[in-house]
Formats: C-alpha cells, structure tokens, sequence
C-alpha cells in the first residue's frame, strides 16, 4: 500500500491542519490513560521543528452535535501545555500563528456536521489551511467530515504514527512468523465475526475467552449460569469452529471460569470448571486452569495477536486474573525476543499498562475498532483517502 506522507513535504510557513485521536477517558478533570496522545507527538514535533503552524483537531466522546462540557477537550490542550481554541471552525486565532506554533480546537463532534461527513462542515473546517495530515489511525475506519471530507479541499498526507500503524498491522497479515496465535477477548461475537473469519484462514492457533468465550461454551451445549453471553451468535460460534477444523486452525476455549455470585467488582471469586457452572453464578473472569493453559501455548507460538481481555480486567487483580497472567508471560517472551506481540483495543492496552509490560510489546496499536477492522481487512476510508 503506498501512502502519502510527509516524507519531503515542505511544511515552513503552512497552516497544517492535524487529524489527532485524543478520545482518551477524563474522569473528574483527569485523563486515565495519555497513550494516544504521547503517540501523537513525534508527527507534532516533526510538523513544529520543521516551521509548520500546526492546528489539531479531535473528538472526544459522543456529544451527538451539542456542546457538552464534559466532553470538552480542553483538559487535553493543558496536559499539552498548548493553547485552546473554544470552536473548531474558528479562524481568526490563525492570524497570530507563528511558524512551529501549535494549538488543540474544541472537540469536532460539537458540530453535527462532523459524524455525517457534511460537505460544508467540512469546507468550513479545511478553510485557511495549505495542508491536512492525518495521523488519527484509530478514527480512519470512520468516512467523518475531518477524516474523509477535507480530503476533498486540501493537499492530504499521512502522519507518521498512521504510517506506524499501517506498516505494522500490516505486516501481521501479509508475513508473519508461524505458528500465529489469535486471542480474542471482549464480550460480543457480533463485533468481531470479520476477526473469526479471517482467522481460521491464517492463524494456527485461536484462543477464544472473555464473554465471547462463555458464548462459544454455550454453543458447546455447556452451562453458563446468569451470565453475559450471545445466545443469538451460538450457530455462528458453531460454524466458525467447524470452519477453522476444516482449515487445520486449532481452537481453545475456557477450560474453567472466575465466577461469583453478583456482577459486581467485590464479588467473591470461585474457580469452577466449565461443566461445573451453577444456575446462579455470574461468570467474570477466565479461570485458574485456562490462564495456566494460555500461557503454555505460547512455549510453541512467533507471533502472537491479541484484542479483548478475559475479564473486567479494569476491576483489578481479582477478576483481571487471566488477562494480567497473559499480559506477563506476553511481555517477558516478547522481552527474550521469543514472540513477536501486536496488540490492540483500549481495555487491552489498559491491561497492559496495569501490568508495565506496554514498552515491551512488539506493537500496541492505537485503534480498537480500527485495528479490528484493518486485520479484517476491510477498506480504511480515512486510508483510502490517502493513497497515492
């Protein structure tokens, strides 16, 4: 895939319009995780010291074309240290830019314009600007008026993270060392059918867990008490593990589960097997037995891709069991140079920063959804729009 980035660009003097991702979560004025914005800088910093007057632009949240002030990203431009401008159409702030300047506008979705990729939202926002850049890997499976539509306007261009991103996923699906082993956390089949399909085709191994493994245990005709699952999906879990038989891909599933009572974060937790599970529990977490069995696959495994935790990982050390033993025993292979690790989705990557292992993945995308859909292999058009 050849792209078009700032490789040669001459930025001295432009206003440079910057498509970054900082849908970060803020909770009470603080914002829980900076990955996305640390992974912003070195396109910022390369736009700045080449003399570029560089405006971002970003969303945070569902504000649904209103202004919500708790979806005001004005908590990001402090932790930026750069000034905020208060709407995202504004222009005359650009009249006392500088070369290497750079300011945060208000979040784009204010405007209803943004998701419905309006053509004059989007003339109004690539107005007085000589360029677009984006670097916004995780909202370019979306077509919105500042991913697709000032395309139309402007000189487009790749940033370096979104380069980063393409070049590393995309390498999971065109070479990657074998055995490769998928595993799929999260709690809906429905979001990841596209992953499962495409799967059976290349990976050796799949390791399905989380509430998509509760789901694939009750299409097995397994007991899954007053748990979360898909029943609707079970015909598809079915096909999906006769296909990857057909396909010579083997599939793992629960062995046992992390289970109490109520779904609640101070639930006493009980191990059960998989055949054991009672009418009343409430399954949180893989089990003791299943997590062991993970981390035994990867002693035979190069390339490891991973999307979803187990459990609520987010509830700590109790229900976040089988997550936390993956994320360990992934980055201590990774460390040794055993296994080639790429991982994405946040709650994932939050599962790794609990675990300080984040620095010592191969690759840890930015993208949730976006990283789904690009492993799927589906068209990008925030990607398609930037192809030479």
């Amino acid at each position: 895939m050849q792209i078009r980035g700032l490789k040669n660009v001459d930025v001295r003097g432009k206003y440079v319009l910057l498509r970054d991702d900082f849908n970060v979560q803020i909770v009470d004025g603080v914002i829980q995780d900076t990955f996305r914005i640390d992974s912003s800088m070195p396109t910022i910093k390369h736009l700045t010291s080449n003399g570029a007057r560089v405006v971002i632009c970003s969303h945070l949240g569902r504000p649904k074309g209103k202004v919500v002030p708790e979806m005001s990203l004005r908590v990001v431009a402090e932790y930026m240290n750069i000034p905020f401008v208060e709407d995202c159409l504004a222009k005359e702030f650009l009249l006392d830019m500088h070369n290497g300047d750079v300011v945060l506008m208000e979040n784009l979705r204010f405007h209803i314009g943004e998701e419905e990729n309006d053509i004059e939202f989007a003339k109004k926002l690539a107005s007085g600007f000589d360029l677009y850049v984006n670097d916004a890997f995780a909202v370019s499976h979306r077509a919105a008026a500042s991913v697709v539509g000032v395309t139309e306007f402007l000189p487009s261009f790749a940033g370096d993270l979104l380069i980063k991103e393409i070049e590393n996923l995309s390498h999971i699906m065109e070479n990657p060392k074998h055995p490769l082993v998928l595993f799929l956390g999260g709690s809906k089949v429905s979001t990841k059918i596209g992953v499962l399909k495409k799967f059976v085709q290349i990976a050796d191994k799949i390791v399905i867990g989380g509430a998509l493994g509760t789901t694939f245990n009750f299409a097995d005709g397994l007991p899954v008490g007053n748990s979360l699952y898909e029943e609707s999906m079970a015909d598809f879990a079915t096909e999906i593990m006769r296909t990857a038989d057909e396909n010579g891909c083997e599939i793992y599933l629960p062995l046992d589960k992390g289970v109490g009572k109520e779904f609640a974060k101070n639930a006493v937790r009980e191990n059960r097997d998989v055949t054991q599970i009672k009418d009343d529990d409430v399954i949180i977490d893989d089990g003791e037995k299943t997590a062991k069995r993970n981390v035994e696959l990867l002693q035979n495994v190069k390339t490891v891709v991973w999307n979803g935790t187990f459990g609520m990982a987010e509830w700590g050390d109790v229900w976040g069991y089988s997550s936390f033993k993956l994320a360990r025993a992934l980055g201590e292979l990774t460390k040794r140079g055993k296994i080639e690790t790429f991982v994405g989705g946040g709650d994932t990557v939050a599962a790794l920063d609990a675990c300080g292992v984040h620095d010592d993945m191969t690759y840890v995308s930015t993208g949730g959804g976006a990283f789904l859909e690009f492993i799927e292999g589906k068209e990008m058009p925030g990607i398609k729009a930037l192809i030479k």
